[in-house]
């Protein structure tokens, strides 16, 4: 083979319809890549008005102005602002890929005044508007001295004609679009609006809207810009009030409820990254699944929860960042993924618990107030991001049956004496209501755990925090909950409780279920369910993933305890002695069972039934003893 070299050549007219229909991924980015043309354009010219090139005093104000002119099917996008002469339409519409805006910038790089924020990067955002086009004409007038007003016309976008242009006599350029028969969505007022509104919202150059079939259209005196120039995290975090926090939350997340707090990003060094993270106020624990992080490069909105730059668990937060060195790809939808974006990541996530560590340490009665909005936030992340859980391990905290916020180490502190290494906890306030009265009945303390997130919580602190374990309140008895036993006693109760086991076995009939007898301090309650917290996560994994493969269900490992201490239970021994009483015994064996059930979980609807009737058979036999 021989050895060769040279340029790949490409050929326009494969590449321009690869451009037109697969660049961009939606075709209204069309509008906001002529708009942030028009934006650079009166950049360049506030540039050169800084360095003392150009003078701008006594003219009309800069602005980027969108007509739609929807009987004749067009819309126009004007600016005021640098313009082009004839050799620079050559330059930059005729060539592909060649961006006026990195030529600018390098141009004058070195001059002395204020840097100007150009959006552009690439040369190709202008060929979007052949998406929704059947032609395109561009008129433009340089702001150099002595220059023409061009015109360019192309009805493919690979040919095109220039000629002098008789429509623009003051500096600037229109880009006039005659909308394609498939696109005819663009001329409805209330879409352009809608894309104005999602892109442009916070450009750097006031943006006007002017429907010319409106007829109630005020006057231009009395127009309002479609976007704000000056968006607040731009502002220095000092400068801001809280007011004005609350109120760019209201407009940008259209939430009228307030936000609990935020974070306001703002480091030009080693990146430039500046936004605002807010972290809302939850109606129910569903909300947390939707969260909005709209990101924007120098102003512009790019997309929606870019996984590469925020964190994937602050997605549930809402919030704005714009960060104009972001890599993004040609078409200013995607990122490309380097070390720069994993540093903006690593950044953001660094900032949430810095300001998580403030409010617990400066705050804390805010903190504790805000925790059953932000702690399913805070889990989520400790689980996700290593990084994370080491910052913010120290301020998770926990609502006790006191409901007092405490962080683990206080809740292992207090009860060290009564239970060392556990963490009792309620997942449910009503259905586990008795064994919560019981807990406080006994000077003993539990924890709050009722977030669908917490029973992979609970897991993934077993594993950090290790020998700790988590036990529902269901799940075993404390030994502060029983009476103390002497050992001469403790022999004569094992006749008694011998019976109460066969006698309950023989009622009941259910050979998976396990009998134990207990004498607990309470003697009001005769009985209750306890089921392992190994036995309960499987069934509740296995509820929520199937049998996985496995083929079986594991036996559930349910208990029934007995108190030796209740009068009902001590009563229960002498009533089986009258053998023509067996079926009261039975009955009142099982609603004792039903009972302790009910305090456990919900009974299914055969149980229901059976328990009804059995009640009403119970109800009916002491009216008729009475009687």
């Amino acid at each position: 083979m021989i050895r060769d070299s040279g340029n790949i050549a490409v050929h326009t007219e494969n590449i321009f319809p690869i451009i037109k229909q697969w660049l961009y991924s939606d075709k209204d980015i069309f509008l906001r890549e002529l708009v942030s043309n028009g934006c650079d354009a009166i950049q360049k010219l506030k540039r050169l008005s800084n360095i003392g090139e150009v003078n701008l005093d006594g003219q009309p104000a800069l602005q980027v102005r969108v007509e739609l002119d929807k009987d004749n099917g067009i819309i126009k996008v004007i600016d005021n602002g640098i313009g082009m002469t004839a050799d620079e339409v050559k330059k930059y519409i005729n060539q592909v890929a060649f961006s006026s805006a990195q030529e600018f910038m390098e141009k004058y790089k070195d001059k002395p005044g204020e840097e100007s924020q150009i959006i552009g990067h690439f040369g190709l955002g202008f060929y979007s508007a052949f998406m929704v086009s059947k032609k395109v004409q561009i008129d433009t007038l340089s702001w150099q001295e002595g220059a023409d007003p061009v015109r360019w016309i192309s009805e493919t976008g690979m040919e095109y004609s220039m000629e002098p242009s008789d429509s623009r006599t003051t500096r600037g350029t229109t880009v006039t679009l005659y909308i394609s028969d498939d696109s005819k969505e663009f001329l409805e007022a209330y879409r352009l609006r809608e894309i104005l509104n999602k892109y442009c919202s916070f450009l750097p150059v006031e943006i006007y809207f002017d429907d010319l079939s409106d007829k109630n259209k005020k006057n231009k005196e009395e127009e309002r810009p479609v976007n704000h120039t000056r968006p607040l995290w731009l502002k220095h975090p000092n400068d801001c009030t809280e007011e004005e926090y609350r109120e760019f939350y209201h407009k940008v997340f259209s939430d009228f409820n307030d936000p609990l707090f935020w974070i306001h990003l703002n480091v030009d060094y080693p990146f430039n990254l500046k936004g605002i993270l807010y972290f809302p106020r939850l109606s129910n624990q569903f909300d947390t699944l939707e969260g909005q992080i709209k990101l924007y490069c120098n102003q512009v909105f790019v997309a929606d929860n870019i996984k590469e730059v925020i964190p994937e668990f602050l997605m549930l937060l809402k919030g704005t960042i714009d960060c104009p060195d972001l890599p993004l790809n040609v078409s200013r939808s995607f990122l490309q993924n380097d070390g720069y974006v994993q540093k903006i990541s690593a950044y953001i996530s660094k900032k949430v618990a810095d300001k998580l560590s403030s409010l617990f340490k400066n705050e804390r009665d805010n903190y504790n107030q805000y925790w059953d909005d932000i702690n399913p936030f805070i889990k989520y992340g400790c689980m996700r991001d290593e990084k994370f859980y080491d910052r913010v391990k120290d301020f998770i905290i926990f609502k006790n049956l006191d409901e007092e916020y405490i962080t683990l180490d206080e809740y292992l502190d207090k009860n060290k004496d009564k239970h060392e290494n556990q963490v009792f906890y309620v997942s449910d306030k009503d259905q586990q209501s008795q064994y919560i009265r019981l807990f406080k009945d006994n000077d003993l303390d539990a924890v709050y755990l009722d977030n669908i997130i917490d029973n992979h919580f609970i897991s993934f602190l077993e594993m950090k925090r290790q020998p700790i374990k988590f036990k529902r309140v269901d799940a075993d008895i404390s030994e502060s909950l029983k009476e103390s036993q002497h050992e001469d006693k403790e022999k004569s109760n094992k006749k008694i409780d011998k019976a109460l086991e066969k006698i309950f076995k023989e009622a009941i009939n259910k050979d998976e279920l396990k009998i134990r007898v207990e004498g607990l301090k309470n003697i009001n309650l005769p009985a209750m369910i306890l089921l392992s917290e190994e036995s309960r996560r499987m069934e509740e994994m296995m509820a929520r993933f199937g049998d996985m493969g496995i083929g079986y269900t594991p036996p559930r490992e349910e208990t029934l305890v007995l108190n030796r201490n209740s009068d009902l239970i001590q009563s229960l021994v002498e009533l089986s002695k009258d053998r023509s009483r067996d079926e009261d015994t039975k009955m009142i064996c099982q609603q004792i069972y039903d009972l302790a059930l009910i305090s456990h979980k919900p009974l299914d609807s055969e149980e229901m039934m059976k328990f009804i009737d059995r009640s009403n058979k119970i109800l009916t036999k002491l009216a008729s003893t009475n009687n």
